[in-house]
């Protein structure tokens, strides 16, 4: 079963930038969709963006469109998501999870369709 680990957390200042690696360990995803999702205290983990396999078709939730970008390099099995004009309300540990299902071409938004899971990247953002 492949392992996800991430990585790139920190403290950053309201406005600044992160950029968040999610790395496959004994095993490859490269045929399946990564998703990233977040869990902020006392709150149900959410969907943050995905990208499919092939990196043609990506998502983000509303609330990060247009300052958060997912991308890959399945040479390196790796998948980043950075981050811009990071606000408070981006604080939360960020966790990646590999899709259940291969070369789909469109990545699920669904917990419930991610089926390995990283140990998670504390976020934290200061106003």
């Amino acid at each position: 079963q492949v392992q996800l680990v991430e990585s790139g957390g920190g403290l950053v200042q309201s406005g600044g930038s992160l950029r968040l690696s999610c790395a496959a360990s004994r095993g490859t995803f490269n045929t399946y969709g990564v998703g990233w999702f977040r869990q902020a205290p006392e709150k149900e983990r959410e969907f943050v963006g995905a990208i499919s396999w092939s990196a043609s078709s990506t998502k983000y939730a509303d609330s990060v469109k247009g300052r958060f970008t997912i991308s890959r390099d399945n040479a390196k099995n790796t998948v980043i998501l950075r981050m811009n004009s990071l606000k408070p309300e981006d604080t939360a540990v960020y966790y990646c999870a590999k899709q259940a299902a291969r070369l789909r071409l469109s990545p699920s938004t669904s917990r419930s369709e991610y089926d390995a899971w990283g140990q998670g990247t504390q976020v934290t953002v200061s106003s």
